[in-house]
């Protein structure tokens, strides 16, 4: 039996690299180049040296080449891996459904179980194939390796029938999936083994890639964000490679169930997601799927029955979770879903907009307050601070008592947002509060609905919207992750309006660890009890992501909603942070924040994938 890995070795591309070197280098990057060359060679050995100059010139060249970039370990590691003994070394059987698949295929993913360099591990291969594909048994049969089970069925019970019996008959300790076509990357159980060791974890996920039938081509990387169970119900980000604990899968009532055929595997996640302990991931590609003609990788639109399938799932999972509710499908975006919550009441909104001058500005947010609120029960409190037009005084007392539900409360004192926004909680009346900057213009119909169906719930604080740019439509906000810039950017900025975003981050309901306080809603409750916004430290910046993370803090989800939509008209009425006191306040700002949060700027944003950016808010690769 061949012992090569499953993946196509780096040194194929030797020829190819060396002759782009010579084409495409000046003298300069040549010696730079050279100079980081012997670096590593000194310092990460011949194999790692060869990868990274590769990857370098393909950088230069603007190709990207996934064998340089995905978490492949190098040989050296590997063999450590194989030598190491960990405090818990649990069984881990990987179990695969076959059902005709092609031969080229089952070698390639046989061997890349088989040649893992964690070594306690158990293949059980559940072989429904039809009379017509002889070989598929006939290869099985013929692997002489004691670590494989394979299970002859004399009928075919479907893909959730079949993975059942597998994990009836897997002996693991922890249980993992594996589909007939994919491969693991051969550090795959290592990397999880390791993980259980540290974290104790009873449900883990990796990140994966996606290649064409071949694997010689890159599809697509998935880079996922750490558990986000909104965002699960969104779409099914996590996937492959799952890992789980045989006694969560008893606890979480079984195997697959045959009524989410097509989605059999979205359905098992929820219900694992909800038992689990502590749920894990590792942002590792352990995972290659491989996207053919018939697979859901290449197009799950062509399998309607498995769309409807991932609906029925997260219907069944709001059952579960007493959260009424309907689900439905994306069709614009295939495979992802909208959750619609019942209203549980009809609560009082308290729309907070600070204000000075810029009448333009005002008369605009509460024209589209008016028109596109979709909510009957609100009041809206008129900040004002520190106005000097007449003009600005004249729309006070003419215009504002037109609108019916506007009242007027002054705030005195030079600017704090924060403090500004504290005042009017004060006064607020309401149940839920709106933060809004009255350079927002409401755009989606429904819009406080929408977001109120969120924060109404007792495990969410605060909620979010997605904003645009007025001039070409492009995301302004769509969520904020910790770290990028130093500090904490947005979601996707700058990115068309029309995208989806990566694995739909753009059109699906997102957890986050922050979103912008120009447009957030949080329980007045939850507001007071935190003290508002952070008037002394974050008087203009950073103060609404200080409070979305207090929230995080007391175990709380933060909301990014898709399908609440607004124009923002960034900064017009105050102006930027680049010049003069503002800037030194900001500075000021910005270096408190990164002293409070210093560990989580360490440590990375769980809803931010490591392999991304933090130099830039595109949601772009390193």
């Amino acid at each position: 039996m061949s012992k090569k890995p499953a993946v196509p070795p780096l040194q194929d591309e030797q020829d190819s690299v060396t002759k782009a070197i010579r084409r495409n280098l000046s003298p300069a990057k040549a010696l730079n180049l050279a100079s980081r060359g012997v670096h590593c060679l000194a310092t990460r050995g011949v194999e790692a040296t060869w990868r990274e100059a590769a990857w370098r010139v393909d950088l230069m060249l603007g190709r990207d080449n996934w064998r340089h970039r995905a978490d492949i370990p190098l040989r050296r590691e590997l063999r450590v891996q194989r030598r190491t003994k960990l405090p818990k070394m649990p069984l881990i059987s990987v179990v695969v459904p076959l059902y005709n698949t092609p031969l080229p295929y089952l070698k390639q993913m046989i061997q890349s179980v088989l040649n893992q360099s964690y070594r306690r591990l158990e293949l059980v291969l559940v072989d429904a194939s039809d009379f017509q594909h002889p070989q598929v048994g006939e290869y099985c049969r013929a692997l002489k390796d004691s670590r494989i089970n394979y299970v002859r069925l004399a009928k075919n019970a479907g893909i959730s029938g079949n993975t059942n019996i597998g994990l009836a008959e897997a002996s693991g300790d922890y249980l993992a999936l594996l589909d007939h076509d994919d491969l693991l990357s051969l550090s795959a159980l290592y990397e999880m083994a390791i993980a259980i060791n540290q974290t104790g974890a009873d449900l883990l996920y990796s990140d994966e890639i996606v290649l064409d039938g071949s694997l010689k081509h890159l599809k697509n990387y998935h880079f996922k964000p750490d558990y986000s169970p909104d965002t699960l119900r969104g779409c099914n980000y996590i996937t492959h490679f799952l890992v789980f604990a045989r006694q969560l899968l008893e606890q979480a009532g079984g195997g697959e169930d045959s009524r989410y055929d097509g989605a059999q595997d979205y359905d098992l996640i929820l219900r694992l997601s909800e038992k689990a302990k502590k749920i894990h991931h590792i942002p590792k590609v352990l995972y290659i799927w491989r996207s053919h003609e018939e697979s859901t990788a290449n197009d799950i639109s062509a399998k309607p029955y498995a769309i409807e399938a991932g609906a029925a799932a997260i219907s069944a999972q709001l059952d579960r979770l007493g959260l009424a509710g309907t689900v439905e499908p994306q069709r614009d975006a295939p495979g992802s879903y909208r959750v619609h919550y019942a209203l549980t009441g009809q609560p009082l909104i308290s729309v907070l907009i600070p204000n000075k001058d810029h009448i333009e500005d005002l008369r605009r947010c509460l024209d589209s307050l008016a028109a596109k609120a979709g909510y009957p029960r609100i009041e809206v409190l008129v900040i004002e601070n520190n106005s000097s037009d007449p003009e600005t005084f004249a729309f006070y007392r003419e215009e504002l008592p037109q609108y019916g539900f506007c009242r007027l409360v002054k705030y005195e004192g030079p600017f704090n947002y924060a403090a500004i926004n504290n005042l009017g909680a004060r006064e607020a009346k309401g149940e839920q509060l709106l933060l809004l900057n009255n350079d927002i213009e409401l755009l989606s119909d429904g819009f406080l609905t929408e977001m109120l169906m969120f924060s109404q719930r007792e495990d969410v604080g605060a909620v979010g919207a997605k904003l645009y740019y007025p001039d070409d439509h492009k995301i302004q906000h769509a969520g904020v992750f910790i770290g990028i810039g130093g500090s904490a950017g947005h979601s996707h900025k700058g990115v068309p309006g029309e995208d989806k975003g990566s694995m739909y981050r753009l059109v699906t309901v997102q957890n986050m660890s922050a979103v912008t306080g120009a447009c957030l809603m949080v329980k007045t409750s939850l507001y007071r009890s935190l003290g508002g916004l952070d008037e002394e430290n974050f008087a203009v910046s950073y103060n609404d992501v200080d409070f979305c993370l207090r929230l995080r803090q007391r175990g709380l989800l933060n909301v990014f909603t898709p399908y609440a939509e607004a124009l923002h008209y960034e900064s017009k009425s105050r102006g930027l942070d680049t010049q003069g006191e503002n800037a030194r306040r900001y500075a000021g700002e910005r270096e408190r924040f990164c002293k409070k949060y210093a560990a989580l700027l360490r440590d990375g944003d769980p809803y931010y994938n490591p392999h991304l950016t933090l130099k830039y808010e595109n949601y772009g690769y390193k």
